[in-house]
């Protein structure tokens, strides 16, 4: 009985370890996403500052795949991203392609982090994702790639990679990355992420607030 019932606590204990990340990933997301059911978005100055933010965001991506700067922008929703704006510098600035272009001109202080978006505000840039530690990603994928994977496999953040190399677009959302975006393509997952109900709901209760 005494080896039994201590066995026991120790395998609970044992398997607290073995899925730890698991855990966390669970545990990160708890509590962040909103009540369903509720009514559909209908708040027209809401909907004008997605489809605001979603412009300026596609204007710089595409831009910036011209160019081949690479770049990492993360959407933040029901998920707060506090710990990983820590790691970073809070700017706090007006959603502009203009300043979303001049965090990753190449040789910028910021340029190599990650830049945060929050409220549809340029909240911080310069942070750093966590990398995420699957084996089954293509290996030609680089640390901006595997930082934004990282992050959407603990929150539910959207985040947008352009690649240095190859100016290729990318998005990850929910672990899983989707490439070779156009400005168009683009635009139209956005639109569709961002104006789903969580999103929407998420951003009326902040506007309320204020």
């Amino acid at each position: 009985s005494f080896l039994l019932e201590n066995l026991f606590q120790f395998g609970i204990i044992a398997l607290f370890i073995v899925f730890q990340p698991e855990l966390r990933s669970a545990l990160e997301k708890v509590g962040g996403e909103p009540m369903k059911g509720i009514k559909s978005f209908t708040d027209a100055k809401n909907q004008t500052i997605i489809t605001e933010a979603i412009k300026e965001i596609c204007d710089a991506a595409l831009k910036m795949s011209s160019d081949k700067t690479g770049a990492l922008i993360v959407i933040e929703r029901s998920t707060k991203l506090g710990e990983y704006i820590k790691s970073g510098t809070v700017i706090d600035a007006e959603l502009s392609d203009y300043a979303i272009r001049n965090i990753f001109f190449k040789g910028a202080p910021l340029h190599d982090g990650a830049a945060i978006i929050r409220e549809g505000r340029l909240y911080a840039a310069g942070c750093f994702l966590p990398l995420s530690h699957r084996d089954d990603i293509v290996k030609d994928l680089g640390t901006r790639h595997r930082a934004a994977i990282g992050l959407s496999e603990t929150s539910d953040a959207l985040i947008i990679v352009v690649s240095e190399e190859t100016g290729n677009i990318s998005i990850a959302l929910d672990g899983n990355l989707k490439r070779n975006y156009n400005y168009t393509s683009l635009k139209q997952e956005l639109n569709e992420i961002l104006s789903r109900q969580s999103y929407a709901e998420h951003l009326k209760k902040h506007m309320d607030k204020k």
